[in-house]
Formats: C-alpha cells, sequence, structure tokens
C-alpha cells in the first residue's frame, strides 16, 4: 500500500482506510495537547511540551520526515517545545504547520524546524511561525537565530523576514523622526527585531542598505528597497497580534 493514513487530529499514522476510521470514531482529542497560548479569527497556536505530550509529537516528527529530508528527531523529544498552528471550525483544530525549538539553548536557537503543509503554503503561515519564533526571543530577552545550515528555501524565507523586519523598524524610524536624516544604530535595530547582529548586518549588506560615508558605515534607503518594502506590506495581510498572544517565558533549567 502506498498509500499513510493519518488521522488529522493526533497525527496517528494507520496503514489504511479502514483502521483510520476506526480510530477516528474513538479518538480523544479534537486539537494539539498543550496549551493554546494564541487564538485570533480562526487561528489558533498551542505550545506543546515535548516531554509531556511524546506521542503526539512523535506522531509530529514522523509526519515532518515526509516533507523534510533533514529531519531526525524522532524519539529525543524531550529537550523540545513544539508549536503547532492550526485552523479552527465547528469540527475542530486542523493541522496547518509547527516549528519545534529547544527549550534550553546556549547558542539562543530560537527555531530547530519548522514545515507548513502543502496545502497550506503560500498563505503566509511560514512567515507567521518565524515571526512568533522572533517574539519569543523577545519575550525571553533573547537574540535568536535559528539553527543552520539553511535549506535553499529556509534561507529564502529567512532572508524575507528579516529584510521586512528591518526595513519596518527603519521606516518607523523614519516615520517618526522630525529629522531628514534620523538615526538608528543596528543594535537598536537588533534590540527591536530580537534578530541577532549578524543576521542584521548580512541583511542589510545584501539589501545593499549600507555605504561607506565620511569614514563610517551608514544606512542608505534605495528606491527598489522601498518598493520591495511597500509592497510586501500590502501582501502581509495575516500577521501576529501580540494583544491576542498569551505566552510565560519559562527557565526549564529547574525542570
Amino acid at each position: 500500500n502506498e498509500c499513510i493514513y493519518i488521522c488529522e487530529w493526533c497525527l496517528k499514522p494507520t496503514k489504511d482506510q479502514t483502521c483510520l476510521f476506526r480510530h477516528m470514531e474513538k479518538c480523544p482529542i479534537m486539537h494539539p495537547p498543550g496549551n493554546e497560548i494564541y487564538r485570533k479569527e480562526n487561528v489558533s497556536i498551542f505550545e506543546i511540551d515535548g516531554r509531556k505530550n511524546k506521542r503526539y509529537v512523535q506522531n509530529l516528527c514522523l509526519l515532518s520526515k515526509l516533507f523534510l529530508d533533514h529531519k531526525t528527531v524522532f524519539y529525543d523529544t524531550d529537550p523540545f517545545l513544539f508549536y503547532v498552528l492550526t485552523e479552527f471550525d465547528e469540527f475542530g483544530h486542523h493541522f496547518v504547520g509547527y516549528f519545534s525549538k529547544e527549550k534550553e539553548s546556549s547558542d539562543d536557537f530560537n527555531l530547530a524546524c519548522i514545515l507548513t503543509l502543502p496545502q497550506h503554503q503560500r498563505k503566509g503561515y511560514g512567515r507567521v511561525l518565524i515571526e512568533l519564533s522572533y517574539f519569543l526571543s523577545k519575550a525571553d530577552n533573547k537574540k535568536g537565530h535559528p539553527e543552520k545550515p539553511f535549506s535553499d528555501l529556509g534561507l529564502l524565507s529567512y532572508r524575507s523576514y528579516w529584510s521586512f523586519a528591518i526595513m519596518e523598524v527603519i521606516m518607523c524610524r523614519y516615520e517618526q523622526s522630525d529629522e531628514m536624516t534620523p538615526y538608528i544604530t543596528v543594535h537598536e535595530i537588533c534590540d527591536s527585531t530580537s534578530i541577532r547582529r549578524e543576521d542584521v548586518t548580512s541583511t542589510l549588506h545584501h539589501l545593499k542598505l549600507i555605504n561607506y560615508y565620511k569614514g563610517s558605515f551608514v544606512i542608505c534607503l534605495t528606491k527598489e528597497a522601498l518598493d520591495n518594502f511597500y509592497k510586501q506590506k500590502e501582501k502581509r495581510k495575516f500577521r501576529i497580534d501580540l494583544r491576542c498572544l498569551k505566552y510565560k517565558s519559562k527557565d526549564y533549567t529547574k525542570y
């Protein structure tokens, strides 16, 4: 049999359709386990502890292996937190995508693995998950960054997010300032976005916004960068609303 049948609630794989229907008649959950930390309109995000909900996250990791060649974590889920994004309706919470991260990372990694199911791609959900990972880093008072090396698609996704987030901070400073040439430092951009300094500077170089002027490096906005920023801003209809995020930072070294 070339098909794998998976319960959309608990993600349990079964060998055939009959087994799946039997399982779904008695499946005990209609949403991911763990704490619901975000809800707005028909979108929810759940925080799931890899130690407390082993069966679910192991099923999640097996599902991920169907789409991610480099996915290796399966049994050892204890050190990880999983953030699962769902769309909900009268039937329950339908799995859309997720990202995982280490509970305690000495390198301040804020994302280990990310997946959006193919039927939900190009809806902005991947970018929302990346955005959430940086909001959580900010709540933890850290400058986060994803585990590397990147896949080609991963690099494009992060480069796009970094470019927009950095430009948003620069434009906000420009619009709020009365000066013709407002002042902002890379350190301030890092504090506002929780993006690591190396990623900020590499993105500024990629956007060709850094120039050498009178003995120092300055940020110079270009028409191309502005056009791309406003185009992305127009397309980004769905973003994390911080008013709907209920997250409490934890020190997992005590657990």
